[in-house]
């Protein structure tokens, strides 16, 4: 695990954990790693909500099926960042999304119970990273809060351009790259891929934006 430390340490979840205590801690939660490989669900939806996890190396993505198999995109996760919280924190019988690998790499998966419950040798670190956790989860509500903005718009025009100002204002730059390919961002934003192209073709012959691949230019 010394492997991962840096990683570790960018995670607000350990946020004010001295290093020296961080394989106490992992060992106290129930922490233990799995290698993904691109593609393959990490958990799929109706499995235990049970476990908090972490990216370590890779990503994934939170993907929800509709009766007809339709996918949406809820959430793409990166390095040093959480997935499975809210629904583990939630205590639901049940996930309502499948977590699916979005490139080769490893993950931290830890137990929610053990993370929220105090264990008997009353580790200096619990209470710390029990309050880390609840304000992961309000942040992660709020990233559902943006993506609930986006598409609620009524146009595939307006929610493409509704999530690429977000995008702008959060990476602080009018260029900028998005986590996802094309099949991928209408998946996230619950539109046709060949009507989001469309979209996109009409965007760059009026001049307000450029993009190749996945890099996109607000002009």
């Amino acid at each position: 695990m010394t492997d991962f430390y840096e990683i570790l340490k960018r995670c607000p979840l350990f946020e004010g954990i001295p290093v020296e205590d961080l394989d106490a801690m992992l060992n106290c939660i129930g922490g233990h790693i799995m290698e993904i490989r691109k593609g393959q669900s990490v958990f799929q939806e109706g499995d235990p909500a049970a476990y908090v996890g972490m990216v370590l190396t890779g990503a994934v993505r939170l993907v929800r099926a509709d009766y007809y198999g339709n996918r949406s995109i809820v959430a793409h996760i990166g390095p040093a960042e959480l997935f499975g919280e809210t629904y583990a924190c939630a205590a639901v019988t049940a996930l309502p999304v499948s977590i699916v690998a979005d490139a080769d790499g490893k993950v931290l998966l830890m137990d929610c119970r053990r993370i929220t419950t105090s264990c008997t040798s009353a580790c200096a670190f619990h209470n710390r990273m029990i309050f880390n956790l609840l304000r992961m989860v309000a942040t992660k509500n709020l990233v559902f809060d943006q993506k609930i903005q986006v598409t609620s718009q009524r146009t595939t025009r307006e929610k493409l351009m509704a999530y690429l100002l977000n995008q702008a204002k959060l990476q602080g730059s009018s260029s900028f790259a998005i986590p996802y390919d094309r099949q991928g961002l209408a998946d996230y934003l619950e539109v046709d891929r060949s009507g989001l192209s469309a979209e996109i073709s009409k965007l760059r012959k009026e001049g307000i934006l450029e993009s190749e691949k996945n890099h996109f230019v607000l002009l």
